[in-house]
C-alpha cells in the first residue's frame, strides 16, 4: 500500500544510534497469553466484551490468542535471535486478584516470575506494563474506573506484583495509552467496557491518572533502583484549514487529545478541571521517563453537532499511503511530536513504547513472509526518530509494536502488526521479513 506520495529517505543503520540506546519489542497480556481461565485467572472487562454479539469483529475473543501463556519460551527466543535486548509486557491483572479482592493469586505470580526469568535468561531486559486494559469484571461491575475505589483496587494489584517481581524488573509503565482506556472504551463503546458517556470517560481518565501518580511512590518504595514512567498514545495535530471553525476545532481537540494527559501529568493540571484536594500534587509526581506510543497525526476539522467537542477528524486525503487499518503512514509526523513534547514539557528521557504497522499479510508456498510494506515502515520511522534525536530530542530507546502477531482488540485476528507471523490455527510461528531485516539492522548488517 506504500504510495509515491511518500517522500525518499535514507535507512537508516543501527551505528546511527547511541550505543546504549535500548531496543526491543512490546505485546500486551490479553493479546497474546490465552490461557483464559487457567491458574485462577478469573474474568476480564475483554472476556466479557469479547463474548458479547456485535462487538469483536468475527466473533473472535483472546481466549486462546497467541497462547503465549504456554509457549513464551519460543516467543522469547525469536525476540532474542532479532537482537532486541528488551522486551516490553503485560500483566494481567485478573491473573493476580480474584473477584474478592482478598490474597493475591500466587499461580498468576508465579506465572509472571517464570516469565521474567525467562527473559532474563535471554538477556531481554523486562520492561513491565502494569495497566494494559484488562481490568477484572467484578470491578467493573463495582463501577471500574469509574468508581474511585478501583484506584485503591489498583495499588493492591501494583503493591503486590511488584513485591514479587521488583528484585528482577526495574522499569515499570503504570499504564498504556489512558486515552483507550477511558475515551474508546468509556465514551466511544468500541473497547471494553463499551460505555457510551462522556462524562463517565472523563471521570474514568482522572482516576487512572490518579492512580498512575499513587502507584509510582509504591512502586519506588518496593523496588531498588526502579525507573517509573506511563505511556501515552499521542498524535501531532493539524487544523484541516486556516478557518477559524477549524483552528479553534484544533484547540477544543488538543485540549482533549493532548494537554489533557499532559497537562496533569507535569504539574500545570487539566486545561480545565475541579478535582479532589491533593490530586493534581499525586497526578504531576515525578516520573523517570515518558513512554509514547506513535502511529500516525491527526488533521482536525470543525463538525457541529459531532460529539461534546463538535470536533471530527479527518480521513486520510487521497493519494496518502496508508496502512490496512486506514491509518496514514506519516513518520515525519513522529519526529514533529516528539519535537513538541520536548519544547512543552520537558519531559526528561522518552522512549518509543509503541510503533509499528498494521498490513494484510501473505505467506509464500515456501512459508515466507515478504512484509516490504512493515519493513519500509520500520526503517522510515527509524529515520524520523534520528532526525528527532539530533534535534534534541532526549529519546533513549525503541520498542516495536509488536513482536507477535496477537488478538487486535476489537478487530480480533484480521489484523497483523507482528514482526512475527502467528498461524493462529497451529499456533506455528514464522519471522517475517521486517522481523529479519530489523535483526540486521540491529547486528550492524
Amino acid at each position: 500500500m506504500t504510495t509515491p506520495s511518500l517522500a525518499p529517505f535514507h535507512a537508516p543503520r543501527r551505528s546511527d544510534f547511541a550505543s546504549d540506546f535500548l531496543w526491543g519489542s512490546a505485546t500486551s497480556s490479553y493479546q497474546i497469553e490465552g490461557a483464559a481461565r487457567a491458574d485462577g485467572r478469573v474474568e476480564s472487562i475483554w472476556d466479557r466484551f469479547a463474548a458479547t454479539p456485535g462487538r469483536v469483529a468475527d466473533g473472535a475473543s483472546g481466549e486462546v490468542a497467541c497462547d503465549h501463556y504456554h509457549r513464551w519460551p519460543e516467543d522469547f527466543d525469536l525476540a532474542r535471535q532479532m537482537g532486541t535486548r528488551a522486551y516490553r509486557f503485560s500483566i494481567a491483572w485478573p491473573r493476580i486478584f480474584g473477584a474478592d479482592g482478598g490474597a493475591p493469586n500466587e499461580a498468576g505470580l508465579d506465572f509472571y516470575s517464570r516469565l521474567v526469568d525467562g527473559m532474563l535468561e535471554r538477556g531481554l531486559e523486562p520492561w513491565a506494563t502494569l495497566y494494559h486494559w484488562d481490568l477484572p469484571q467484578a470491578l467493573q461491575e463495582q463501577g471500574g474506573w469509574n468508581a474511585r475505589a478501583t484506584v485503591d483496587a489498583y495499588l493492591a494489584f501494583v503493591d503486590a506484583v511488584t513485591r514479587r517481581l521488583g528484585d528482577r524488573v526495574k522499569h515499570w509503565i503504570t499504564h498504556n495509552e489512558p486515552w483507550c482506556t477511558a475515551i474508546i472504551g468509556n465514551y466511544e463503546g468500541l473497547h471494553a467496557p463499551g460505555l457510551t458517556d462522556f462524562k463517565t470517560a472523563l471521570q474514568v481518565c482522572h482516576h487512572v491518572l490518579l492512580s498512575h501518580g499513587r502507584a509510582v511512590p509504591v512502586i519506588r518504595a518496593n523496588v531498588a533502583e526502579a525507573r517509573v514512567g506511563i505511556a501515552l498514545s499521542l498524535h501531532p495535530l493539524r487544523a484541516a484549514s486556516a478557518s477559524a471553525a477549524d483552528q479553534a476545532a484544533l484547540a477544543r481537540h488538543d485540549g482533549l487529545r493532548y494537554r489533557w494527559f499532559l497537562d496533569p501529568l507535569f504539574g500545570r493540571g487539566y486545561p480545565q478541571a475541579i478535582v479532589e484536594p491533593g490530586d493534581m500534587e499525586a497526578i504531576a509526581v515525578a516520573t523517570d521517563f515518558l513512554g509514547v506510543n506513535y502511529y500516525f497525526p491527526e488533521t482536525v476539522e470543525h463538525a457541529p453537532g459531532d460529539g461534546p467537542l463538535e470536533t471530527r477528524v479527518q480521513p486520510p486525503a487521497p493519494g496518502t499511503a496508508i496502512t490496512a487499518l486506514g491509518w496514514p503512514v506519516a513518520p515525519q509526523g513522529l519526529t514533529e511530536l516528539l519535537l513538541r513534547i520536548e519544547a512543552d514539557y520537558h519531559p526528561g528521557p522518552i522512549y518509543i513504547t509503541e510503533n509499528g504497522s498494521c498490513y494484510d499479510d501473505v505467506v509464500d508456498a515456501d512459508g515466507a513472509i515478504d512484509d516490504v510494506e512493515r519493513r519500509d515502515y520500520l526503517q522510515r520511522h527509524l529515520a524520523a526518530l534520528k532526525d528527532a534525536i539530533a534535534a534534541g530530542v532526549p529519546v533513549k530507546g525503541y520498542f516495536a509494536w509488536s513482536l507477535i502477531d496477537n488478538f487486535e482488540w476489537a478487530e480480533g485476528y484480521r489484523r497483523r502488526f507482528g514482526l512475527v507471523h502467528v498461524d493462529f490455527a497451529t499456533q506455528q510461528r514464522r519471522l517475517k521479513a521486517s522481523g529479519r531485516w530489523y535483526g540486521q539492522f540491529l547486528a550492524g548488517a
